[in-house]
Formats: structure tokens, sequence, C-alpha cells
């Protein structure tokens, strides 16, 4: 297929629009079902690449779950605990555990489940019929991989009334090693960002705490991977195998620091027992589970425990999760990596990142602040790594 032509750009009114390739070979992709549009395919190229660089880091399956061209989360694939897989809405799975491939999709689908509402789905290997039965079940609007057993595309080709977008990408494809796009008819070029982040990225540690387990450097290669396909500036936490908060294109780096935090203290609090025993009623969907765990959580537009509200959700009046309850929980959590996509410019970052248990930072560095920010570290007892690497995405 040397082209296709979409429905429109980025918007209805943005026509003609269509993808090819400028040398006028064939595209790398089949479509195998659906017609995907142009944010589709931005999300589509961009998700992919994330993917088969995480697999090729770490050696494990990898999955992201892209909205709007910024991933929600990127996970590999490792087991999920019991409460996780009851956060995320998985433990219900048949042979989730026997597939790496699924559980590296639950943890990214299951990280920030109302930003991936919607989502374009992302694997690094060829899709199984579990994946494919968890992705059959949320809210999507398509999926790439490098292939889809029998079974897998039988599932898929079934979701949204058999219109669901599904790509196969050639997984040797090797892009030019310069691109190019255009501004208001202006035409801008550029070496592709064929950067490889890896361990030795990290062995430039700056502060008195020098150690990095195997479990930090895992991390903190998944949370740079992932903040060199989100807009920037962009700030990452990640643990466990996934990034649990991702704070994309804010022009103030503390504010990436807060939003990310904030995502991520929501998704360690979707483990704490009081959310996880929520009485929902029966009638309430997975969707509609995510934004009243949501403001049970974090107390937003609607207090869903207020007389004359919880009727709607529960079966039964929940307690409060309340302040102290939240405080107490989040103090007990450690041993969180962040990655951020430029320097620190002020220590404000670290502080905000210790609040939700950041252990372990990896940043460029060469800030005029640098040595504050390193002292604030110093404080906590944090380690921190400066790649001398930028990883600014637009």
């Amino acid at each position: 297929m040397k082209e296709f032509e979409l429905k429109y750009g980025c918007n209805p009114n943005q026509k003609p629009s269509k993808i090819y390739m400028a040398d006028g070979s064939d595209l790398p992709i089949e479509i195998l079902n659906g017609r995907p549009g142009y944010i589709n395919f931005l999300d589509a190229f961009n998700s992919w690449q994330l993917v088969k660089e995480l697999k090729i880091a770490t050696g494990l399956p990898a999955v992201t779950s892209f909205k709007h061209v910024s991933p929600t989360s990127a996970a590999v694939g490792i087991p999920l605990s019991d409460k996780l897989k009851k956060a995320c809405f998985v433990d219900d799975i048949e042979g989730l555990d026997e597939s790496p491939l699924a559980c590296a999709y639950a943890r990214a689908r299951g990280t920030d489940r109302m930003c991936s509402f919607g989502d374009w789905v992302a694997l690094s290997d060829v899709c199984d019929e579990t994946t494919a039965l968890m992705i059959k079940r949320e809210v999507s609007d398509g999926i790439i991989a490098p292939g889809y057993t029998d079974k897998a595309l039988e599932i898929l080709k079934s979701k949204r009334k058999g219109s669901y977008n599904i790509v196969k990408i050639d997984p040797d494809f090797v892009p030019a090693p310069v691109e190019t796009k255009q501004v208001y008819g202006i035409t801008f070029e550029q070496g592709r960002n064929n950067f490889e982040i890896n361990r030795e990225l990290l062995s430039n540690v700056v502060t008195e705490n020098k150690e990095l387990p195997e479990s930090a450097i895992r991390d903190l290669i998944i949370a740079l991977i992932t903040l060199k396909y989100t807009q920037s500036n962009s700030v990452c936490y990640a643990v466990d195998g996934q990034a649990i908060g991702v704070g994309a294109g804010q022009q103030s780096r503390i504010h990436c620091t807060r939003l990310a935090g904030t995502k991520a203290d929501t998704w360690f609090l979707r483990q704490h027992d009081k959310v996880l025993n929520l009485p929902f009623k029966d009638t309430i969907g997975r969707p509609d589970r995510d934004n009243i765990i949501d403001g049970y959580i974090n107390k937003n537009e609607e207090d869903v425990c207020a007389d004359g509200v919880w009727e709607k959700y529960f079966t039964s009046k929940p307690e409060p999760l309340t302040d102290a309850e939240i405080k107490e929980y989040l103090s007990s959590i450690d041993g969180v990596a962040l990655g951020s996509d430029a320097f620190f410019p002020f220590f404000d970052n670290i502080q905000r990142a210790w609040a939700s248990g950041v252990k372990y930072i990896a940043q460029p560095g060469g800030s005029i602040r640098d040595d504050l920010v390193i002292d604030c570290c110093n404080k906590y007892g944090m380690a921190m790594a400066f790649t001398g690497m930028r990883l600014f995405h637009h």
C-alpha cells in the first residue's frame, strides 16, 4: 500500500488528509480492520516506537496506552499482585499470569483509567487471546502490533460492532535518519531522535546515595523511554515495571511534577482497602466506576459519599477516605522512580516527588541550581543520576 486516504486531519475541517511515504515506497503497515484517522496514526506510530524501545531495553514484552499523542502509561510484562489486579479491574481474567504481554497490558491500561478512556494501544509482541479479551471490554480507538494470533484477531474484529481499528506494523521497518514536518507552510528538518536509553545512561549518580538497585534501573529506563514519546515539558513516575504518573505538555516543570505526582498518588490509593471494597451497584459500568473512584479519592466535582448522591452508585453508604488516611497510606510508599525530560530548575520538584515516595531520579542536569537540587535529594536520602541527555518531544 503506497498511501492511505484519511477521512480528515486533526479536525473535520482539515481536508484532504492522507499518509504516505515521501520516497514512494510502500507503507510499513497493514490495516487489518477499521479505518484509522489522522490522530489515530499519530498515536499509533509514536506508541509503537515506545514499546519497541522498551522491549529492546528491558527484554520484556511492553505495552503502552496512548491518548492525544502522549502515553497515559507504559509497562512491561511483570505479574500483578492480587490487589493490583483488583484495582486494574482484571482480577477475573483467567490465565493472566501466564501471559507476560497481557500483564503488561493490564498494568498500562489500568494505571490511569480515566485518561485511557478511548485510547490507542501499542503492543511490542504478537497479540494473544488473553490480551485481546481484555482490550475488547475497554473503550478504545485502536491497536498497533507486529502481529495477531488468529483468535486474537477474531476477538478484536468483533469490537465496536466490527469497526475497531487494527493495524499490523512491520517490526523490522527502519525510518530514514532525517525527518521533516511542516508548520505554517514552512518545512522543518531534523535528525530522528535515535538516542538509545539504557543502564549506562544512569552511571553518573551525583548524590550521596549512590545505590540504584536493579528494580530502580528498570523503572528509570521505563520512565525515560516513556518521556521520549511524551509531549514536553514532561515528568514521569514509575514503579514495579510501569509508569504510574505522566505529567505532559506543561510549561512549568513543577506543574509537570505535581500533575504526574497526583496521578501516581491516585494509582497508589486505588489499591487502598476502602477503594477496593467500595460497594458498587452491579449496574455501574467500568468507565463510570473509574470516575466514581477518582471522585472518592480526590473529592472532585461530586461528593460521592454525600446523602442523596451515594444512592446512585452504591448498595450501601461507603465510609469516606479521610485526609488522615490518605496521608498515612501515601507516607508508607517508597522506592518510586522519577524521570524528567529536562533539568529541574528548582528543588521544589524534589520536595513534591518525595511526597509521592520517590527514591530514585534521572534527569539531564545542567541547571545553575543543580547544587540546590542535589542538596535536597541528599536531605531525603534519594539517589539521582544526571543523564546529560534532554528528551524533548513535540
